[in-house]
């Protein structure tokens, strides 16, 4: 099959026409951070079923026209559930519809719209507190999940009735909190959701991991037997973690390859027992070469899947973008500002339409900063500021290195915002100039 009809067949799945959409099974495999990124390295895994959505978190049904289906993940701590059960959106960026996604975020902010969308839809698993604050526990970590990772999809057709009786399966059996890091982790629920359209397909790996599941097994096998098989049609491409003011996720590892490539671990090792510190060396060279952004194409929820901007396209984005730098610079009071910056002092909100805002207090007045493409060129911001918004995401998708960030297409539609950014600035400082010549010249 050629890569134009793998491409449909995927769109088919994410975003066709609901009356005909195809049924689909996608692993997602999401890379680590905070201290997972720091220690061990073995990120995340959750199932993106295209044709299976969520009636609530704990209970799944057939999707209707129009809907893009669910992703369903073991988390430990969330009103004792073994799984929960998300709609695409939400799950990736924590707003309701692909025109709300902010065009960067910080962690005010992400945590934000996750507390916005779990009052709305998920009081019943994790109510406000008596004060009127967010409860303890994990429930945030199945909102907004690209704010902190980039997230790797491998996707295989599915049929009618495989979603219906996992429909059956699911719904039916207890719910109760089963995780266990070793031997009931996330990987684990992975497999074991996969297995049951696909039997026998994935399994725990002795010498890469020590006989623990992780992540980054299930993707190697997945991506193998989907591969073996073109029936089904294949396809994989990455979401790019938001730009913004959040620390960047790591590449995902297993677990004897994250001992192999940490010194900490590694040279205690070598000095103590360098015959097993060789037996690590080898089993990280087994699963370490799998790479899961190989053939990936950049997916956007408002439109189709696109290949990765080129190493050529990106030298030519990024030599226009130094051209601006000065004149760019050149009065705007915020052209040194980073998003830390911007954000220690704002407050996160959004607008009547659910798009994201930022208000930020310019001296004695406070003024709303747009932050989606539906809102940023009509707010009460200054031009320049809103000007830096676009820069600080334009410097974020042309960064080398890590994995893909943006596709051709991405990088064009923001390179026209901040023509535009550029131009709305340029009339209200003609629109101020004249008014001050009027009121020199006035009596």
């Amino acid at each position: 099959m050629t890569t134009r009809l793998k491409l449909a067949s995927l769109l088919f799945c994410l975003l066709a026409a609901p009356a005909h959409a195809h049924a689909g099974v996608t692993l997602f495999l999401e890379e680590p951070y905070s201290y997972d990124g720091a220690f061990a390295g073995t990120g995340h895994a959750a199932v993106y079923l295209t044709q299976v959505c969520a009636e609530s978190p704990v209970v799944l049904r057939r999707c209707a026209p129009g809907e893009l289906g669910a992703v369903i993940s073991r988390y430990d701590n969330i009103a004792g559930h073994d799984w929960i059960a998300i709609p695409l959106i939400p799950y990736l960026y924590a707003v309701e519809k692909p025109e709300n996604v902010p065009l960067s975020a910080d962690e005010k902010l992400a945590d934000f719209l996750r507390n916005q969308y779990r009052r709305a839809h998920l009081e019943s698993i994790a109510p406000d507190q008596p004060d009127g604050e967010p409860p303890g526990g994990r429930w945030a970590e199945p909102l907004g999940v690209a704010y902190r990772r980039t997230i790797y999809g491998f996707q295989l057709d599915t049929t009618e009735a495989q979603d219906d009786r996992l429909i059956r399966q699911y719904n039916s059996a207890p719910n109760r909190d089963r995780f266990n890091l070793v031997t009931h982790n996330c990987a684990d629920f992975a497999r074991n959701l996969i297995n049951s359209y696909y039997p026998k397909v994935l399994h725990r790996s002795v010498v890469g991991d020590l006989g623990v599941t992780t992540p980054k097994q299930d993707a190697r096998l997945f991506v193998r037997f989907g591969e073996s098989h073109p029936e089904l049609h294949f396809s994989s491409f990455v979401i790019p973690q938001v730009p913004g003011g959040i620390r960047r996720s790591g590449p995902v590892r297993g677990v004897v390859e994250s001992v192999f490539r940490a010194k900490k671990y590694m040279v205690p090792l070598l000095v103590v027992h360098p015959i097993l510190a060789s037996c690590f060396a080898a089993g990280a060279v087994g699963i370490g070469h799998f790479n899961p952004a190989k053939n990936a194409m950049i997916f956007d929820p408002n439109r189709d899947l696109e290949p990765p901007v080129t190493a050529e396209q990106r030298r030519e984005y990024q030599n226009r973008l130094d051209s601006l730098k000065r004149p760019l610079a050149e009065g705007n009071p915020w052209s040194g500002i980073t998003w830390q910056q911007l954000q220690a002092e704002a407050a996160p909100g959004v607008d009547h339409s659910g798009d994201p805002v930022l208000q930020v207090k310019l001296g004695d007045e406070t003024v709303d900063l747009g932050l989606s493409r539906n809102n940023i060129l009509h707010t009460s911001a200054p031009p320049a500021l809103t000007e830096r918004i676009v820069l600080l995401r334009l410097h974020e998708e042309l960064k080398t290195g890590g994995a893909p960030k943006a596709s051709d297409q991405d990088v064009t539609n923001d390179w026209a915002l901040l023509q535009q950014v550029v131009q709305a600035r340029h009339r209200k400082a003609e629109a101020e100039a004249r008014l001050t010549a009027m009121r020199s010249t006035s009596p």
